[in-house]
């Protein structure tokens, strides 16, 4: 809806309709739209979902999507919650994410929570970054072995009076 088709340049006529169940066989409907935030707009609020999300104004609240991209003009004042976190622009506000990349114009303040950080020369980070740790697996319960004393002990320790 807010991005412009990236389809190749050809000659070929392209058929003027498919039926519905060729597009769900083929995978097209399984296929994610980036939403855009442009730079003229200016949100006050959370934005969740399950898709990406690409911030080129301004967001004051929460943002929890599968994909974050703030663009050079971005800001997020509050926090951000998504699998994979792209920064150019500005995060005031704790990042949590598997990956998160912030890239040479990238400006964060608050912490980074991740699996995967990299961090281009150039950009602003001032935080403390935390390592995402994958829940661990269930420790296996073991009884401790207790042996029974054995029968020379047993004579030695009434030979000593302990007993």
């Amino acid at each position: 809806m807010f991005s412009k088709p990236q389809h190749p340049t050809s000659t070929s006529p392209s058929p003027t309709s498919a039926p519905a169940s060729d597009a769900s066989a083929s995978g097209a409907t399984s296929r994610k739209t980036t939403s855009l935030i442009s730079s003229d707009l200016k949100l006050e609020g959370s934005i969740t979902g399950g898709s990406e999300v690409q911030i080129d104004g301004s967001i004051t609240g929460d943002v929890r999507v599968e994909k974050v991209t703030v663009g050079e003009g971005g800001h997020v004042e509050g926090g951000v919650f998504a699998e994979a976190v792209e920064v150019r622009g500005r995060v005031s506000g704790a990042i949590t994410a598997k990956q998160v990349r912030l890239h040479g114009a990238a400006h964060v303040e608050g912490d980074i929570t991740h699996e995967q950080l990299s961090i281009e020369t150039g950009a602003f980070f001032q935080g403390r970054s935390l390592r995402l740790q994958r829940a661990a697996a269930p420790a296996q319960i073991t009884q401790p072995r207790v042996t029974p004393p054995r029968p020379e002990d047993l004579v030695e320790q009434r030979a000593a009076g302990t007993a």
